[in-house]
């Protein structure tokens, strides 16, 4: 049997969805990280779901939490802003899960109501049902992956439909997440500088917009294009911060002479 693992935090624009693609799973494990919206309240239409309130240590961490408090070994890890398509529902449903492999999902992503083919958004696929004996998530604060060694990756036909942004709100407050877990994790490990985030920006841009053909997606590539620069800068600015602030002061420097 598969249990449904997914983060939370404020997720009520979406999770209505995400929860209706999956109700007939045997478990659906939600660990939220501080929702006030009505989030919570969704989960409480759904007998199955068990929630766990947990503060944030990273979205790899997450992962692996949320695994290790499930009943089951096999594992669908999936975000709030997802939901399974009705064949995907079929496919799952009919594999013989073999523990030495991970299944791999192609992924739709939509903005404005529209699938979007380039800026890197399509093709998707992601690996998200796996055997938790044989797999886990790399520990890590964002982006996270699953580590899977020599394990043979099976991929799967049919979609998850994924909306991760529906307003401008959305975008910066995503933008403001990430790029501040961007300068945590990568906090003196990588160094950064003006130039460096001015140039991190334009070439997001240029590879979303022009490299991944984001231009073919309208307005719409255009705006997500400009989000990837943006990103890129502010994660950058922010590391740039970070090195200043673990930079050693004067009276620090004199105290060593």
């Amino acid at each position: 049997m598969i249990s449904v693992c997914i983060l939370t935090k404020n997720s009520a624009a979406t999770f209505q969805a995400t929860l209706a693609s999956i109700s007939s799973f045997p478990e659906i494990l939600v660990l939220d990280t501080g929702s006030n919206d009505e989030t919570l309240q969704l989960c409480l239409q759904y007998p199955k779901i068990n929630i766990f309130q947990v503060p944030f240590i990273g979205f790899g961490p997450l992962r692996n939490q949320a695994a290790s408090l499930a009943r089951n070994d096999w594992i669908l890890a999936l975000d709030s802003d997802e939901a399974l398509s009705t064949n995907l529902l079929s496919e799952i449903a009919s594999l013989d899960l073999n523990p030495s492999c991970v299944y791999s999902i192609p992924r739709h992503n939509f903005y404005n109501g529209k699938q979007i083919k380039g800026c890197g958004w399509h093709p998707d696929p992601v690996v998200r049902l796996y055997h938790r004996q044989h797999a886990a998530y790399q520990d890590v604060q964002v982006h996270e992956s699953l580590q899977i060694g020599q394990m043979r990756v099976v991929p799967l036909r049919s979609p998850i439909l994924h909306t991760p942004y529906r307003t401008t709100a959305e975008f910066l407050a995503k933008m403001q997440h990430y790029s501040t877990l961007f300068a945590k994790q990568h906090a003196g490990k990588k160094r950064s500088s003006l130039s460096c985030a001015m140039g991190h920006a334009f070439f997001a841009f240029v590879k979303s917009y022009l490299l991944k053909r984001g231009i073919l997606d309208g307005k719409e590539g255009f705006i997500i294009s400009l989000y990837n620069a943006n990103t890129a800068f502010y994660k950058y600015l922010k590391l740039l911060e970070k090195q200043g602030a673990d930079a050693p002061s004067n009276e620090e420097i004199d105290r060593h002479r």
